[in-house]
């Protein structure tokens, strides 16, 4: 079953760490991306560039609309995802309780499956 696990981060916190703190969460980061390559659980992790650069893009009544970032209306960004491939959505939760995002960010669990798909058919 493949989980994703987006990583929420409280705005403006990357620009508030110093430059040591901040290389030293990514390591921690990275060291659990590896973790989980080795025990053949992971598809895919990155972390995003912050806000300032993103753009959101949307078409309504036939007019596409474009918003740069920042996004005043957000406390939180996504800062990263991991894309994992696991036996259930418990073990999707159970890894995510052992992310080191938990600790200054949410780390949000979602399945990944058709659009069509209604939330009554989610496993529990």
């Amino acid at each position: 079953m493949a989980y994703l696990l987006l990583i929420h981060e409280p705005r403006g916190q990357r620009a508030e760490r110093s430059d040591e703190e901040g290389r030293r969460v990514y390591a921690s980061m990275l060291a659990f991306a590896e973790g989980l390559a080795k025990r053949g659980l992971l598809v895919a992790a990155e972390s995003l560039r912050d806000d300032q650069s993103a753009v959101r893009v949307s078409i309504r009544a036939g007019q596409p609309t474009l918003i740069d970032g920042p996004f005043t209306e957000t406390k939180e960004m996504i800062g990263g995802f991991f894309l994992l491939d696991v036996g259930s959505r418990q073990e999707a939760i159970e890894i995510a309780r052992q992310c080191p995002a938990a600790q200054f960010a949410t780390v949000e669990v979602r399945e990944l499956a058709p659009c069509h798909e209604s939330s009554a058919e989610i496993p529990q």
